[in-house]
């Protein structure tokens, strides 16, 4: 399984309320989450975002509630991957619930820059950076995780 597209990059802390924010959450509609991705951190994300493209962030991204909007509003928004230097947990696990990968390597979160071309192989946790040339190893997904994430999350693992 490989994510490839080009990178949006962020800092740390990049908590749940900036990437939903709380006044768009009267739908549940990946469609309409997906509208209102970033927009408290980038509002011109959701032009700027191309179907498979990456977000890479430094330390603690997905802090902040609970919500799994934040997640689903990312997949939605076609981005393929997120790479950080950390996870908050609940971030990290909601993440895998619905389908989204994730990798965490703090080498190539601080080494990535906006615009750059990057491609992960989850199978192996290997993180390219087209752009530049170079490489770094991240953790790779257990295979029951590919399984989760190839089935579009948890629900429809359990349901197929």
């Amino acid at each position: 399984m490989k994510a490839h597209g080009k990178v949006h990059k962020y800092g740390d802390n990049v908590d749940t309320d900036v990437i939903i924010p709380a006044r768009y959450l009267n739908s549940s509609d990946p469609a309409e989450l997906a509208k209102k991705c970033m927009a408290d951190i980038d509002p011109d994300f959701v032009n700027r975002v191309k179907n498979g493209d990456i977000i890479v962030a430094k330390k603690n991204f997905g802090c902040g509630s609970s919500r799994e909007h934040a997640p689903i509003a990312i997949k939605s928004a076609g981005v393929s991957c997120v790479i950080a230097e950390t996870f908050a947990r609940i971030f990290y696990r909601n993440a895998i619930n619905i389908g989204l990968p994730i990798i965490e390597c703090p080498e190539a979160a601080k080494a990535i820059k906006a615009g750059d071309e990057v491609e992960v192989d989850f199978d192996n946790g290997m993180i390219y950076n087209l752009s530049k040339g170079t490489r770094y190893q991240g953790q790779p997904f257990p295979e029951f995780m590919q399984k989760l994430i190839q089935a579009g999350g948890l629900i429809n693992y359990i349901n197929s």
